[in-house]
């Protein structure tokens, strides 16, 4: 006999499945990147330095200053090259893209999951991702 879960058995299962994936190497070396990004006086600096640059482009923008908003707009691509090039910064972008990558193969291992799942108990064939049972399912849960 099939279990039948509800919502809220799964919701919890998502929460025990998200704290298992904050104890992982990648989410544990994101935390720490951005510790010491936080940290790290110059980059916060340029940052400060951005936001000022970027409310002082919303009042060229609004005033219609072109060449002026075009100066500072160089100024913050210029200020955002600089903070890429800081090495810690480097690394907790990666970092960014490892945790994304992670919750990435969460989500697509469960969607296959449940789609393969669908399928088997309505007696299709897996290879084909079609039932025999439903001429209009196709493995949409993907």
């Amino acid at each position: 006999m099939n279990a039948t879960y509800t919502r809220e058995d799964i919701r919890m299962k998502a929460k025990e499945l998200a704290k298992m994936m904050a104890e992982t190497e990648e989410v544990d070396f994101f935390k720490q990147a951005e510790k010491k990004i936080n940290e790290h006086l110059r980059v916060q600096e340029l940052i400060a330095e951005i936001k000022k640059l970027q409310k002082e482009a919303v009042n060229l923008q609004h005033y219609n200053k072109t060449e002026a908003l075009k100066e500072v707009d160089q100024k913050i691509d210029a200020l955002h090259q600089e903070i890429d090039e800081i090495p810690l910064v480097q690394e907790f972008k990666q970092s960014q893209i490892e945790v994304n990558e992670l919750l990435q193969m969460v989500s697509k291992t469960i969607s296959k999951t449940v789609t393969d799942e669908i399928i088997t108990s309505m007696g299709g064939d897996l290879l084909k991702g079609t039932t025999t049972k439903s001429p209009y399912f196709d493995g949409g849960c993907q």
